[in-house]
């Protein structure tokens, strides 16, 4: 098994809460690399919730299957706030989904700059008709595989935190 026992048993509250009540999951995803996705999928019964993933690994395929305006990346760079609710934006407005989850960070073990370290990690959160959550992850340089994993840990958290108790 890729992820552990607890993270797994969120994953499964997140589907059945979404289950109960008929919202749709989209993700976008590019430190991730589609680990969200493989969770949120892992768990038997995920067909009835989740609609879509975007694995945009690239600038590229963030403003060519997200929408994500490229001049918002060349004023703010890829692993930023902006870039993260765009992607989220994007994930929705190319889905039938009602919540998207999107990341963008450096996973490490190279990437890092000054300003955006190794560890640096930014997520947004959306449900239509309602205000974004958005985070900053500073998880400093854990390892590649442990700033995935934790991104992905806080990613299915915002979305349980959008879809209501």
């Amino acid at each position: 098994m890729i992820f552990s026992a607890p993270v797994s048993a969120r994953a499964s509250e997140l589907i059945d809460l979404c289950r109960r009540k008929t919202l749709l999951i989209a993700t976008a995803e590019s430190c991730t690399g589609g680990l969200i996705s493989g969770l949120l999928t892992s768990i038997p019964g995920s067909s009835d919730v989740f609609d879509s993933g975007f694995v945009t690994y690239s600038n590229s395929a963030k403003t060519r299957l997200l929408g994500v305006p490229a001049e918002l990346i060349s004023t703010h760079g890829a692993v930023s706030g902006e870039v993260a609710l765009a992607m989220a934006e994007g994930a929705l407005a190319n889905s039938a989904a009602s919540i998207s989850v999107a990341v963008t960070g450096v996973a490490g073990p190279g990437g890092g700059t000054v300003s955006k370290p190794i560890g640096l990690v930014h997520l947004a959160a959306l449900r239509r008709n309602m205000a974004p959550i958005t985070r900053s992850l500073s998880l400093g340089d854990i390892g590649r595989n442990e700033v995935r994993m934790q991104t992905v840990e806080e990613a299915v958290a915002m979305i349980y935190e959008l879809a209501g108790p």
